[in-house]
């Protein structure tokens, strides 16, 4: 293996005159190398590299249309959105305003109530005062009344005696009579 490498080795001290051989300068051969390089692999390399760049540049499109789509079907949700923020917000004004009305109609209403049952329960209060001080009244009547009687009814028996008593009856009955005629 040795004779094979020192013959290659032993060519690169040819000189390039005219003749064809192994250049082992690593500087000088790095550039012309890089050089085939890159155009065997720009000429094979171009249309896979084209390919993968268009399908790249595909793939960025419809993610740019993706989103683009996306953008515009936000945008009108989010106008519907706001379209029915708007509406609630009016339904909410329109019940706070009603409700603030509605409260106050409710508040007359009540205060309106209370001051009729106030008044009423006034009214009973004084119609029942003055019915007790009737009935206090009234008592007050029949227990003079039945005093009264009871002297009168006293004074009577202890003063009457029977033949003043039926002096007293037969000049009733005689009045009786006498209105009885009349009345006739």
């Amino acid at each position: 293996m040795k004779n094979v490498t020192d013959s290659f080795v032993s060519l690169g001290y040819w000189p390039s005159a005219g003749s064809f051989g192994f250049n082992t300068d690593i500087f000088s051969t790095n550039l012309i190398n890089l050089s085939v390089v890159l155009g065997v692999l720009i000429f094979f390399g171009k249309g896979v590299l084209s390919d993968l760049l268009d399908n790249r540049k595909r793939r960025i499109l419809n993610t740019i249309r993706n989103s683009e789509e996306l953008r515009v079907g936000a945008i009108e949700q989010l106008e519907k959105a706001r379209a029915r923020l708007r509406k609630v917000e009016m339904e909410a004004d329109r019940y706070r305003v009603n409700g603030y009305s509605e409260i106050e109609r409710e508040k007359l209403n009540l205060i309106n109530s209370t001051s009729k049952t106030l008044e009423q329960l006034e009214n009973y209060k004084n119609e029942t005062i003055q019915f007790e001080q009737q009935r206090a009244i009234n008592q007050v009547r029949q227990r003079v009344f039945q005093q009264a009687l009871r002297g009168a009814l006293g004074t009577l028996n202890s003063c009457l005696n029977n033949e003043l008593h039926l002096r007293t009856i037969s000049a009733n009955i005689g009045m009786l009579e006498s209105m009885k005629g009349i009345t006739d």
